[in-house]
């Protein structure tokens, strides 16, 4: 981990997320979460980018030139997901049962704001929800295993067979989840109470 690290308990759009980047090795960095393409006019753009559909990355122009050299992984113990029930949406964590970090796969791009200043962003992809994530959201990030990390982060873009393997569901077995407190609707809320059952 970086030395600037600081535990996160509840990131939202715009905010930095960890990240690691394959350069001559892989290596930590931060990002702003929400793709902000290079041809922005706006870096609100971004608030509109958070994720990146699996399914289509070779279709949309804005992933299809990263997926080549831009991809990346999003560091995280958890995420939250919201069920709609009874006209209310209803926050779950979930995390692996082990408790241990994982890697979200993600694309990330380089911006200049007006006064020049490099702005690093990123998405995270998504696929159709697990078995056990179903009935709270039909989508879920994609979570890669430690080999799975390696291929995603390697010199060579994996072809759409290999897109295709790395961007299945992850296993339900191995997760779990739990209702937590409507306090993570505001982000303004950024503590261990969040991922606390309730």
């Amino acid at each position: 981990m970086p030395d600037s690290f600081t535990p996160r308990y509840n990131i939202a759009p715009s905010q930095e997320v960890l990240g690691i980047v394959n350069g001559k090795a892989p290596a930590f960095q931060y990002f702003r979460w929400g793709l902000i393409p290079f041809w922005a006019k706006d870096e609100k753009i971004g608030f509109r980018m958070i994720n990146a559909r699996s399914e289509t990355l070779g279709t949309k122009k804005t992933f299809k030139g990263l997926i080549a050299k831009n991809r990346c992984l999003i560091v995280a113990d958890g995420f939250y997901e919201w069920e709609k029930t009874g006209g209310r949406k209803v926050p779950h964590y979930i995390l692996l049962k082990s408790g241990e970090p994982f890697a979200f796969a993600g694309l990330w791009s380089s911006w200049k704001d007006p006064e020049g200043k490099e702005v690093r962003s990123c998405a995270i992809l998504t696929t159709e929800a697990n078995d056990l994530v179903k009935p709270v959201h039909d989508r879920m990030p994609v979570i890669l295993d430690k080999k799975e990390r390696v291929q995603w982060l390697g010199q060579t873009m994996p072809d759409e067979a290999a897109l295709a393997v790395l961007c299945q569901p992850f296993s339900p077995k191995k997760m779990t989840l739990y209702e937590v407190s409507t306090r993570v609707n505001s982000p303004t809320h950024d503590d261990a109470g969040c991922v606390q059952p309730g």
